[in-house]
Order: structure tokens, then sequence, then C-alpha cells
């Protein structure tokens, strides 16, 4: 016998959520396989721990402690590139007058903390003297690099005595003889000691270029500061691709700039352009962070639309670093690293089982209500939490892997509000399905007719909770975004499960001989509900004994406004369901 249209719906639905369930556990899995994830959701600073790092500020020689509203400022950027990392739940707060302290969730790897200690005010200075030739280029286009043979010749020609005033930020007159034998005798091992990150703006600054494995390569004498780090509007990294729009398969950085950024390095450029990058060291400008040269590109081209791109030998991470650097590297002012600690659980294991206790709690008490207001009927709703957790864990645990998420006890506490917001879900059907059969459908025609009804109702319950949850987690920080995620995670979970899980087993059951018989057990008993079902579209009142007299009273609490009408209209008792004759006396 062909299965009916319902039962194909149902069993097409339940294989979709089987497919996205085996593929969730198929991507974890290959991530415990083959990269650095877990089974386990990673937990955040409140209960697992971490790293506390105490930024100070460094001030020049007379200068006078950061304002308020500078450590502020500093706090949103620090906490805008530890989030561009990858990094969840840090806390990122202010201590005392002067400090900043940075607290992260387990042990952070190397280039988070170098996005933490590198956190200074980003510079674009022109290079006018190096010793080592470019490696990297920034053009309009994707165009190869100079090679390294290319080394500019100038050298003894810098220790200049003129004394005529400089005519641009790349004019040799900056460099004086005493500059020059500075330079000549600089050591980039004493870097971190020589303030070169409060180096006057309007002055020459000679520093250093550090490589990947924190040796020094390159030493610079740049000119004055020509574009701020504040002008960038927009930094991101990805593959270069040539002319005809295909890849090059290599990495690259792009960067935008706001109004007065695209016409200050328009005029930068088209001073930079004139000079030979395979003989000319003043072809180069120098993006300066913390008083160290992150990258110092030759200029390929005239840059007039404010959006340059930066190629070189780079890899996939460090194209995307070196874009946080520039997204979120204007700081008003520049730090040094005071600490760096490693603290314990603010919370602990202890708050976490309390926690998942009071989850179980929370659960059962929704169990033990759905028996026993809907009797078996419950059971869907049992199952359905059940594969809605399991759905929800293995989404926390690739996030966890991929985004770097961390459960916090604010997140718990969103997945414990979520037992009872996936409840409702299930609770409005149920009774959509309940008031159906009240009005004389046979259990399949109510599944599908108090679907219909209830998914309305569901899709703008939902929607209302998701816009909550997107809202806090926009405007929120720290913990009450984990809360906000795991809020929204769990509503759009709750919609999955109801549609492609929850319907299905209903009409699946529905087609059983023990809940469409209407089973006392079932939940679904129309005696019960205050209707029996005698015949297509047709119903008659129940004739209630005092044993049944419940159920009467109840039917009559469900009645509509129109039902109750309709009742007054055909004359029925709308507290007994008789009709009263025409000698006074009910019939």
């Amino acid at each position: 016998m062909a299965r009916s249209t319902p039962v194909k719906k149902a069993w097409r639905s339940l294989a979709w959520l089987l497919v996205i369930t085996a593929g969730l556990t198929g991507i974890l899995a290959y991530g415990v396989i083959f990269d650095n994830a877990s089974w386990a959701p990673k937990l955040a600073l409140d209960l697992e721990g971490g790293a506390q790092i105490t930024l100070a500020p460094k001030l020049g020689e007379g200068e006078a402690s950061p304002s308020s509203e500078q450590l502020d400022q500093a706090v949103a950027i620090i906490r805008q590139r530890i989030d561009a990392s990858g990094v969840s739940e840090a806390e990122i707060a202010t201590q005392g007058a002067a400090n900043i302290v940075v607290s992260i969730p387990g042990t952070p790897d190397e280039e988070t903390l170098r996005r933490i200690e590198s956190s200074a005010k980003l510079e674009f200075r022109p290079v006018i003297f190096t010793d080592v030739a470019a490696t990297s280029a920034v053009g309009s286009t994707a165009t190869p690099a100079p090679t390294a043979g290319a080394t500019p010749t100038p050298t003894s020609s810098l220790a200049t005595t003129s004394t005529a005033a400089p005519t641009d930020a790349s004019d040799p007159n900056w460099v004086s003889p005493a500059l020059f034998d500075e330079y000549t005798n600089f050591d980039c091992a004493t870097l971190d000691t020589a303030n070169t990150n409060v180096a006057p703006e309007g002055e020459p600054l000679i520093t250093c270029e550090a490589a990947v494995d924190g040796t020094y390569t390159y030493k610079y004498i740049l000119g004055p500061v020509e574009v701020s780090g504040d002008t960038i509007s927009d930094a991101s990294s990805g593959l270069i691709s040539n002319s005809q729009g295909v890849s090059t398969g290599t990495w690259g950085v792009f960067i935008t700039f706001n109004d007065k950024g695209t016409r200050e390095f328009a005029t930068v450029t088209e001073r930079l352009s004139g000079f030979d990058p395979n003989s000319d060291s003043r072809n180069r400008f120098a993006i300066v962070l913390d008083g160290k040269v992150i990258s110092a590109p030759t200029t390929q081209a005239i840059i007039t639309d404010g959006k340059p791109q930066i190629s070189g030998s780079f890899t996939q991470e460090s194209s995307k670093t070196l874009a946080d650097q520039l997204k979120f590297g204007a700081l008003p002012i520049s730090f040094v690293v005071q600490s760096n600690e490693t603290i314990s659980a603010t919370l602990g294991a202890s708050q976490l089982n309390s926690g998942i206790i009071a989850g179980l709690i929370g659960l059962i008490l929704v169990v033990i209500y759905s028996l026993f207001q809907y009797r078996l009927l419950g059971m869907v709703t049992v199952a359905s939490l059940v594969v809605a957790g399991v759905l929800t864990y293995l989404m926390i645990a690739i996030l966890s892997w991929r985004q770097g998420y961390r459960l916090s006890l604010a997140g718990v506490a969103g997945l414990i509000v979520a037992i009872g917001f996936t409840a409702d879900s299930f609770i409005v059907y149920f009774e959509r399905i309940r008031d159906e059969l009240r009005d004389g459908r046979g259990l399949p025609g109510s599944v599908e007719a108090g679907w219909k009804r209830a998914l309305r109702t569901i899709f703008a319950a939902k929607a209302v909770n998701l816009l909550s949850a997107v809202v806090l987690f926009v405007l929120a920080v720290g913990n009450v975004r984990g809360f906000a995620l795991t809020l929204g995670l769990t509503t759009v979970i709750d919609v999955l499960i109801v549609i492609l899980f929850t319907h299905p087993i209903l009409q699946l059951l529905a087609s059983t001989r023990f809940f469409a018989s209407g089973h006392p057990l079932s939940g679904l008993d129309p005696n019960a509900l205050g209707a029996v079902y005698r015949g297509r579209a047709q119903f008659r009142a129940p004739v209630l004994s005092a044993a049944k007299s419940g159920a009467g009273r109840e039917a009559a609490k469900r009645q509509t406004i129109a039902e109750r009408k309709a009742a007054a209209l055909t004359g029925a008792d709308t507290r007994t369901g008789t009709k009263p004759s025409t000698d006074g006396k009910d019939s």
C-alpha cells in the first residue's frame, strides 16, 4: 500500500535532519582528527582561566597622563583587534587612571599576543634610506615585487652638510651627519628601549623591521609622518587577482582610506612613484606600528582612489594579521606590556556544575509538565528537546573550533533559558491540533491544519526572540554577548527542529491506530477535549454524566468567542451542551 503524501513528506524531512546532523558530526570529527578541534566546547575565562596582560601607557618626556577618553578609545580598539583574531569572551577594562588590563581565556597564541602587545599608534612614513632591498610591493594591480638584488646605492650622500630646509618628507636634507652617524651605529636589538613609538611625528625616525622569527633584518631612516593610521576606514586580506579577474594564488592586504587619507595617500604616491624602485629606496613608504616597521612596500603606481593593495611574501595568517593591525591599530596613545601572567578561573568548575544541574532541573520540570498535560504526546516534546540539544552541542563545538567561541556561564544561562523557549513552540503546536480536533477534524487533518495555524505563531515568536538576541549581541560586550549568541543559536535550531522533526513525527503518529483513535493515554482523546467526532465534519454534543462533567466544564472554558456566539444562537447551554425544550424543561 502506497504511503500517503503527509507520511512521505515526514520521512523526507526526517532524512534531511539526519543529513544535517551527520554533516555537523562529520565536520567536527574532521577537525578533531586533522586539526586542533575538540569534541568538548572551549570554556571562557570565568570557567577555565587564562592570561592577564597589563598595558601601561608609554609617554614621552613631559607628556601628561592619558585622558579617560583616550583610554576608553584604546579599550574599544584593543577589543576589536582581539575579536578579529577569533578570541571570544575576552575581558578588556581600564585599571586605575592609566593602565589597561586584557584578560584572555585559555592559552593565547603568539598571533593574539602580538596583536595586543603591538597595539600602538599607526603611521605611514616615507623611506629616506635603508640598507636592505624591497621585498614587497604596493599598487592598484598585482605586480611582482622587486628582487632582493635591487639594493639602493646612496650611502655617504645622505650624510649631508646642507643647511637647506627639506622640501618634502622624502628629502635627504632631513638626514644630518649626526643623524646618519646614529643610524650607522643603531642596533636593532635595542629597539624596544629606544622609545621609537613616541617619536615626534614631524621629525625623521630611525627604526627597524622584524622578521617572522623575531629577528631584525631591515633598518631604516624614515621621514616625518605623512598619513596617519586613523584615516584608514577598512582593511582586509585575501587572494590577489590579476587584471582579468583570475586569482594569482598569492595573499595580499587591501586598504581603504577615508576622504582625508585618500587625498594624502594620493599626494604621497604621486611623489614616491617618481623614484626608481630598483635604485632609490625613496620609492618606498613604511607602515609603522608601535615604532616598528611592519611593512615597507615599494610604490608602483599613483593611488588616487584610496584603495591600495600590499603584495609580497604573505601567508593567509600573516596577511590577516597585517590587515587587523591596519584596521584596528590606530590607538590614540602607545602602550608597553607591564605584566603578563596566568590567572585561574574566576568562577570555576563548581559554578559550571551548578549551571548544568540547574539546566537538568529545568529540563526535568518541562518533561514532567509535558507528560502530565499531554500524556504520551509529551514524549514528542522530550524527543524534540534531545535532538535540539544534540544540534546545539555540535554547533557550539564547531564554533569553538572555527571561530574561537568559548562557553561562559552567561552562555550556559542562555542555553537554560532556551529550554523554556523551545518547549513553547511544541505547546503552541499541540494546542492548535487540539483545537482542530474540537472542531470535528480527524487526527491527520488536525495535524496538517494545526500546523498551518501554529507555524505563523511560532515564526512570529521566534522572530522576536532572534531580534532580541541580535540587538543584544551587537550592543553588548563580554559575557553578555555569549548569552545573546547561545540564545540566538538555540532560537534558529528551535525553528529547524519544529519543521524537520516535531511536525514530521506527529504526521507519522497520526497514521498509527493508537493516536488516530484518540486513546485516553495519547493526549488526543476527543472526549477529554469536550467533543466527540461522529462523521465527516460532523459533531454531536457529548452526553455528560457526573463522571464527564469535568470534561464539559473544560470544553466550555476552551470555547472561543465565535463558538460561544454560535452556541447562543442555537440555544445551546454553554455550560452543559444541552438544548432547552419548548416547554421550559431541558431536554
